[in-house]
């Protein structure tokens, strides 16, 4: 990516260029500018990428006009909204962000272009609910957090409800089981379905009248006759996130259309690797095996290893009704105890999945290493393979460790290209960022019985190293193709940290020893690898872990191209799961047709799915945290009274937050619980006792005791233990 070099110039973080590039415009209202103009008046070192980025999120935010070749203008009438208002140092602008409500019924309304989340009292919301879009009118005041009001609704997110129907005289209600927000909705008598008082029901939400009092009318889809706790509440938390466990009627009748036969005519326009050894590695509750690996000692000593990801495009056609579903999911979601796929059972366990001793048509990247274990050559193209082993990461890691395993020698080669690659990925500065995965073991009745935390070893990375050559081999294919010109694509881009938000981790890390490097991001990522290696010994150290994950910006699709700073990768793509991922679907398709010739897709709708498949891969990912929340919760359940040895891992006015150190359930405990007041101090690592003797920080051990496991509100109450 080109660098601007204007001395004393910095690269800044994508929020702060696009605040730059905004005040460009705004002090120069008539100037037409394209991203190379601008690189060349901006005093910065981002890329003419980063510039485009920041310009088409300031066009789709409709400060800015897109006029031509690449052009833009300030939108006047637009920016008129921006004016700022100096009286008592505030401010105030328009925005449009989501809704996430607090238990106290106030929300926080998430906005991509701040860097804070504006408060809102719930006397402000006006009739706005849980992930709601909505127009906010947000007051910045000098020192304190940004508040603001909702002026209107822009769009309703939420789709479904569960709860317990009751029937009236003229109409049935449902209040949905969402702990967030509990909604009333209002079910016409010929609309139940077979519901009878009482019954645990699903609810499609049919219209919103807003005038006055929120009124939301729906229809009984789903009537669950015999759920238990746990299927209820994980069915609640897929439909509070904005998924479901059914397919709709006409993706069904889809389905059945679809054959699993494959014709010689197919196999003769692809590469064959049948007769190459190959295999895939999985968990061992996988079911859904969308990546295998290849394995051939060419004749001049080199070794081709292929990368083989199932072709869901060849099944999944645009625009039918299974495409747009997919789509509109966008991804799996993983819960504690199953997988919702994006895509039904016939084509995610069955068409799709590479099973051993079949058949299987894929999409390949290919690399051919030299005996010095450099790659030297790629190959991109449809092929079709026939799996000889299906490993799980238990056996597969077996065969690596014991001689006489099955492939072990293949493996052994595999692994050590991969150790380089990842020797490689290191040095040119990616971060070593790995967090706890915690497991639980169930019994017949879903009731966990065990927790564990889920071990990396060499197989499991081994797999991860080489998904992560084919999806960015694959992103610099398409960067680089176009002869100068963009060809737009799906990108998974991450931003570089703010450096203004690791200000208050730099000084908890010094008290752990370890100095945080705030001059250059290079040396933001060698701190935060120094931390990873003191976290393998220091549960302070694994703690802080999380909190530096947190400052960093989330990886997000998009079609502008600003790099993977957490990987050190200037082009980084998804390619490797379209089972599981649609983005993966939509960098198949894109690419299949650039192999061929240049193919060009209209970027701004291809930006526009890329930003509809973040939000749905955040969702997903809350979905699977409040089913684990609630597992630990439930877990805990069983120990009431005991005691046991954790961490302080938060603080708040009210407390501090202990996490067990076995399980990773989180509780508070009270500060009336300790024999002193304690004042938390500035960014919450610490705090101090009223006679400064005593100081409780993040990371300290502490015996605590299990006092209440609230399973409705997923929440430990714990004490300090004798």
């Amino acid at each position: 990516m080109g660098r601007n070099s204007k001395s004393g110039s910095k690269k800044l973080t994508a929020e702060k260029l696009k605040s730059q590039v905004l005040k460009y415009f705004l002090k120069n209202p008539k100037k037409r500018m394209n991203s190379g103009q601008l690189i060349k008046k901006l005093t910065v070192k981002n890329s003419r990428d980063s510039i485009d980025h920041a310009l088409k999120t300031l066009m789709q935010e409709n400060l800015l006009r897109h006029i031509k070749e690449g052009k833009y203008v300030l939108n006047n009438k637009a920016a008129s909204s921006l004016r700022r208002h100096s009286r008592k140092g505030s401010s105030k602008n328009l925005y449009v962000g989501k809704v996430e409500k607090i238990k106290s019924g106030s929300a926080y309304i998430i906005i991509d272009a701040l860097e804070k989340d504006v408060f809102v009292p719930s006397r402000y919301l006006d009739n706005a609910v849980n992930g709601d879009e909505v127009e906010v009118s947000v007051t910045f005041v000098k020192g304190r957090n940004p508040e603001g009001k909702v002026n209107k609704v822009v769009k309703r997110n939420t789709k479904q409800i569960m709860g317990k129907i009751k029937l009236k005289k003229k109409k049935a209600l449902v209040v949905s089981s969402s702990r967030r927000d509990p909604l009333e909705v209002s079910i016409p008598l010929d609309k139940i379905s077979t519901a009878k008082s009482g019954d645990s029901v699903l609810v499609d939400i049919t219209s919103w009248s807003e005038k006055g009092d929120l009124y939301i009318e729906g229809k009984v889809t789903k009537v669950f006759s015999d759920l238990d706790d746990h299927n209820w509440t994980m069915e609640s938390i897929l439909v509070e996130n904005g998924f479901s466990s059914n397919y709709p009627d006409e993706v069904l009748k889809e389905l059945d259309n679809i054959s699993g036969h494959i014709s010689e005519e197919e196999i003769m326009i692809r590469r064959d690797f049948r007769d190459i050894l190959t295999f895939t590695i999985d968990p061992d509750t996988a079911q859904d095996f969308d990546d295998a690996i290849s394995y051939e000692e060419l004749e001049d000593g080199n070794i081709e290893i292929g990368v083989h990801i199932a072709d869901v495009t060849h099944y999944l056609k645009p625009n039918t009704a299974l495409d747009k579903e997919a789509y509109a999911r966008s991804t799996s979601v993983y819960l504690v105890d199953r997988c919702i796929a994006m895509l039904p059972e016939k084509l995610s366990n069955d068409l799709c999945s590479l099973k051993p001793n079949e058949d299987r048509l894929v999409f390949t990247a290919s690399f051919i290493f030299n005996k010095k274990d450099k790659l030297i050559q790629e190959w991109f193209g449809k092929s079709v393979i026939h799996s000889d082993n299906r490993f799980t990461y238990d056996e597969g890691q077996a065969s690596l460790d014991n001689p006489n395993g099955l492939y072990h020698k293949e493996l052994t080669v595999i692994n050590k290209i991969a150790h380089k690659l990842r020797k490689a990925k290191f040095k040119a500065g990616a971060i070593a960022f790995e967090s706890d995965e915690i497991k639980f073991k169930l019994d017949e009745k879903n009731k966990p019985v065990d927790v564990f935390v889920k071990q990396r070893k060499d197989i499991h990375m081994l797999i991860e190293d080489f998904m992560l050559l084919a999806n960015k081999r694959v992103a610099h294919y398409m960067a680089t193709k176009g002869q100068g010109k963009e060809i737009p694509f799906v990108y998974r881009i991450h931003d570089e940290p703010d450096i203004e938000k690791l200000a208050d981790l730099s000084l908890f890390m010094k008290e752990l020893g370890i100095k945080l490097d705030l001059s250059t991001p290079a040396m933001i990522a060698n701190s935060f690898n120094k931390l990873t290696e003191k976290s393998k010994t220091d549960p302070a150290a694994k703690l802080l872990m999380s909190f530096a994950i947190r400052t960093m910006s989330k990886a997000v699709y998009s079609t502008n191209n600003i790099g993977h700073y957490g990987l050190a990768f200037e082009h980084y793509s998804h390619f490797t799961s379209p089972i599981r991922r649609y983005s993966d679907v939509l960098a198949h398709r894109i690419l299949y047709k650039n192999l061929m010739k240049d193919y060009f897709v209209d970027k701004n709708k291809l930006e526009a799915k890329c930003i509809h498949i973040s939000g749905q891969e955040r969702k997903a990912m809350e979905a699977e945290r409040d089913s684990v929340k609630y597992k630990k919760v439930e877990y805990m359940k069983e120990h009431i009274g005991e005691e046991f040895e954790g961490i302080i891992s938060g603080m708040i006015e009210k407390g501090v937050f202990v996490e067990l150190s076995r399980s990773k359930a989180e509780g508070l405990i009270s500060f009336n619980d300790f024999d002193q007041d304690y004042k938390i101090q500035p960014g919450r690592y610490k705090a101090v006792s009223s006679n400064n003797k005593n100081t409780l920080k993040l990371g300290d051990k502490i015996m605590v005791r299990v006092v209440e496991a609230d399973l409705e509100n997923r929440r430990l109450e714990l004490e300090l233990a004798d």
